[in-house]
């Protein structure tokens, strides 16, 4: 093997996670295909043990597990996806606008994200999520007030050691505004970390959010959603194939995304990439 060839993307745990976010993206879109029931159809015996009928076996309503599971991604991953997004993007305008200006506007912006970093995460997203009523809207919107201040404080420090290099003040010399050179001259050296920051909050988003439905925040029966088909099998834990498919979703969406930022970072950090190549 050449020391050129040895790249972030052929590490083991880089073709693992990317295979298992690949497979969970192709299993959400194709949803209605590969699910051999619909989510909320009540086609068989109740509480039936996986077999080759019912690879996932049955609820305690007679629904078949394995599409319910499948239905699952269709709700989990775009709603972690859209979250994510808000939240950087939300971080990235607040941290921006904090790192350029500084005085004053920076430290008006920081106390508040440091208001929000006083709460654990979970513990205001449950409050928010209470105030606001047991919806899966509201959970999402309890999941991005807690998520967009690390984005924030990330951007604000990268933004702050690039504001006064030579390139920016070149710019600002030909007449750029100060919102063309946080768009032109500095995003470049943003787009990288808060790219790598998602990628990993893809993952804890989906375990936020089956965390508010595990705790009746989030998703409302009867909708399929990982985190309430958990907490229903959790009335039958003898029933193991209630609530362990659903559980492993989860589980394997967290590590798979948490692999693919970690070589993402590993990718965009030149002395990472060398170290890698040897």
């Amino acid at each position: 093997m050449t020391t050129g060839s040895r790249t972030p993307w052929r590490q083991p745990l880089a073709l693992v996670g990317a295979a298992f976010v690949v497979l969970w993206v192709l299993v959400a879109v194709l949803a209605p295909v590969l699910a051999p029931y619909g989510p909320l159809d009540q086609i068989a015996d109740k509480l039936l043990e996986p077999s080759a009928q019912h690879l996932f076996g049955t609820d305690q309503l007679g629904r078949d597990v394995l599409s319910r599971v499948i239905y699952g991604a269709q709700v989990s991953l775009p709603l972690a996806f859209l979250l994510v997004a808000l939240s950087a993007v939300i971080g990235s305008v607040v941290g921006a606008v904090a790192g350029f200006f500084g005085g004053w506007v920076d430290g008006t912006l920081m106390r508040l994200a440091d208001l929000v970093f006083a709460f654990p995460g979970i513990i205001l997203a449950m409050a928010v999520a209470a105030a606001l009523g047991p919806e899966l809207r509201n959970a999402v919107l309890a999941v991005v007030v807690v998520s967009w201040p690390s984005y924030a404080r990330l951007v604000r420090g990268l933004v702050m050691s690039a504001r006064n290099s030579e390139y920016v003040a070149a710019g600002r010399l030909l007449g750029s505004s100060s919102v063309r050179t946080m768009i032109v001259d500095l995003r470049p050296n943003v787009a990288g970390p808060v790219l790598v920051m998602a990628a990993l909050d893809v993952g804890n988003a989906v375990l936020l959010l089956s965390g508010l439905s595990f705790l009746g925040l989030g998703a409302q029966p009867p909708m399929a959603e990982w985190g309430s088909m958990v907490v229903s099998g959790m009335d039958y834990f003898d029933l193991w194939w209630l609530w362990l498919y659903p559980g492993l979703s989860i589980l394997t969406v967290v590590l798979a995304f948490n692999f693919v930022g970690d070589t993402l970072r590993d990718a965009l950090d030149p002395r990472t990439a060398r170290a890698i190549r040897g």
